[in-house]
C-alpha cells in the first residue's frame, strides 16, 4: 500500500519532478495541436509510472530528511495539491484554446501552490 508520506515525498524526488515538468511541457504542445489522446497520454502516463517507480524503487528517507521534504510535509496539504491540479488544468485549457496568457496564469497558480509556505513564512515574519 502507498502511504500518504510516500506519495508526498515522491512528488519532490528529482526523477519524479523532472518527469512531471517535461511531460507537462510536451503535452501542452499536443494539447495546442488538439491531439487530445496523445496529449492526455503524455500528460498523465509518465507521471503515474514515475510515481510508482519512485515509490517502489527509491528510499524516500533522503527526501523526507531534506529541507524541501520538511517544507512539503508542513505546507503541501491536499488542498494545495488540488490548487496545483487546478493550475495544471488551466494550463491545459490555455494550450487547447491557444491562449498564452491562460497558460501563464495556470503556471502561476501551480507555482503559488508550491511556494505558499514560503510566502506565508515571509509575510508572518515581517516586523
Amino acid at each position: 500500500m502507498i502511504t500518504r508520506d510516500q506519495s508526498l515525498y515522491s512528488q519532490i524526488h528529482p526523477a519524479k519532478l523532472s518527469t512531471d515538468v517535461l511531460a507537462s511541457i510536451v503535452s501542452l504542445y499536443f494539447f495546442w495541436q488538439h491531439a487530445t489522446v496523445v496529449a492526455l497520454t503524455v500528460h498523465l502516463l509518465p507521471s503515474i509510472i514515475a510515481s510508482l517507480l519512485v515509490i517502489i524503487l527509491s528510499d524516500l528517507q533522503k527526501q523526507e530528511r531534506s529541507s524541501f521534504g520538511r517544507y512539503v510535509k508542513r505546507h503541501m496539504s491536499r488542498a494545495m495539491e488540488v490548487v496545483r491540479l487546478a493550475g495544471d488544468i488551466i494550463m491545459v485549457l490555455g494550450a487547447f484554446y491557444h491562449l498564452w496568457v491562460v497558460i501563464a496564469f495556470g503556471f502561476l497558480i501551480v507555482l503559488a501552490a508550491w511556494m505558499k509556505g514560503w510566502v506565508v513564512t515571509l509575510l508572518t515574519n515581517r516586523e
